[in-house]
């Protein structure tokens, strides 16, 4: 059975990756600095973060209810100093920038809303306060996961995060030290029914010195990038088999936030699945887990990955939704696209017996209210082999089978 998402005799899906010097992931790394700072003073504060980035000019807003003291601006400066804008010809360096901080309380009618849900027992058993969460917002949320890399994940957004990461290593480690933090990188694979059978093109742009020449970048970047993270899937021929796009621009001196603004949560699709599954809700980075746009989302994965860890199916798409205040799910659906190994209702059926996926009841059995955040706004928030994760766990698959009533095919790998 296919573990894609499309069964036809040739199909291309692209996914892209951004370095944590992209202005949009800056913004999502200062977010969840200040989040996880926070909530190692206060893990019960109530934080929406957000952060916008210019020329020269850095804003922090949002609504955060807290006890705890965080230094807004020293934080951010850090931020953007470790992720490397510290010369000042970037135009947008951690001594320089100007600063802006903009924070009100959390809506009093949310925080109402969260900390009462409506529902306040199952059966006749009183719920602990912190189960008995009611969801931060209302929405539906998306989780995805397949058997075509060993982290669960689709190949090309897998593929995508390992040359940004690559590319973002060999800058800081000296190896291409004339790389600056801002770059991009972009997979496409063919697929040959439903099978990954090579990779068609490969985009890698960053920024870089002025004085450096295109072609030394593309050599370079060939050699410590391209073919490091690629050669290893045997997927990759080289040049005659595999379309190669370095700086396809040309030039690429002006980036970050002096070459384009940045903004927290402009970059779903890159934090997901690579567009290999839907996305739902809103962006992660800057709020805490009472955000369902969040612990929703985690959630979800959670369970599309135990499903597949578990061989109920090769592919599966997992949604849940909520309503604000209301601590259960309005509604759990699972989507296999024929690759279940029992009717889908009955997958659905054994969620529901082996995960309580109230946000609180998450939230306790994830131990997400840690500073466990910064660590995810950069290179994706799923299939982190070089992070450990508790939403990559995948010790619930044991009982999955069993709930459905199959044998478990092998042992899950976390």
């Amino acid at each position: 059975m296919s573990t894609t998402f499309a069964i036809s005799p040739r199909h291309l899906h692209t996914s892209e990756s951004v370095t944590e010097g992209h202005p949009d992931k800056l913004c999502d790394q200062i977010a969840d600095a200040i989040l996880d700072a926070i909530i190692e003073q206060d893990p019960m504060a109530r934080v929406a973060c957000e952060a916008a980035a210019t020329t020269g000019l850095l804003f922090v807003f949002g609504e955060i209810t807290t006890h705890a003291y965080v230094d807004f601006q020293a934080l951010a400066r850090r931020t953007i100093r470790d992720i490397g804008y510290t010369k000042p010809h970037y135009g947008f360096d951690h001594e320089s920038v100007g600063v802006i901080v903009s924070v009100k309380e959390q809506s009093s009618d949310i925080k109402s809303g969260v900390d009462h849900a409506w529902e306040r027992r199952v059966g006749d058993e009183e719920l602990a306060p912190d189960l008995d969460v009611g969801a931060g917002d209302q929405g539906h949320m998306i989780g995805f996961a397949c058997n075509e890399t060993a982290e669960l994940m689709p190949l090309p957004i897998s593929l995508a995060h390992r040359l940004v990461r690559r590319l973002t290593a060999v800058r800081k480690d000296g190896t291409l030290a004339y790389l600056g933090p801002d770059g991009k990188s972009q997979v496409t694979i063919e697929y040959n029914h439903g099978r990954a059978g090579r990779i068609d093109a490969v985009v890698i742009s960053s920024q870089h010195d002025p004085e450096v020449s295109q072609e030394q970048i593309r050599q370079d970047v060939i050699r410590e990038v391209i073919r490091p993270i690629l050669e290893p899937t045997g997927l990759y021929k080289g040049e005659d088999n595999t379309r190669i796009f370095v700086n396809p621009s040309g030039r690429f001196v002006l980036g970050g936030p002096a070459g384009d603004s940045g903004l927290t949560g402009r970059k779903n699709i890159v934090d997901t699945y690579g567009s290999a599954a839907k996305h739902g809700g809103g962006s992660y980075s800057g709020k805490d887990p009472t955000k369902v746009d969040r612990t929703g989302s985690y959630a979800a994965r959670w369970v599309a990955k135990n499903i597949v860890a578990s061989g109920l199916a090769e592919r599966a798409e997992v949604e849940l939704s909520y309503a604000i205040g209301v601590a259960e799910p309005i509604s759990i659906s699972v989507e296999a696209w024929g690759t279940h190994a029992i009717e889908p209702h009955k997958i659905t059926d054994a969620v529901s017996e082996v995960f309580d996926l109230r946000p609180g009841a998450v939230i306790r059995e994830l131990g997400l209210r840690r500073p466990i955040y910064l660590q995810t706004a950069a290179y994706g928030h799923f299939g982190r082999p070089d992070l450990d994760l508790p939403w990559e766990n995948t010790s619930k698959a044991a009982h999955l089978a069993r709930a459905a009533g199959i044998p478990l095919k092998e042992p899950a790998s976390a």
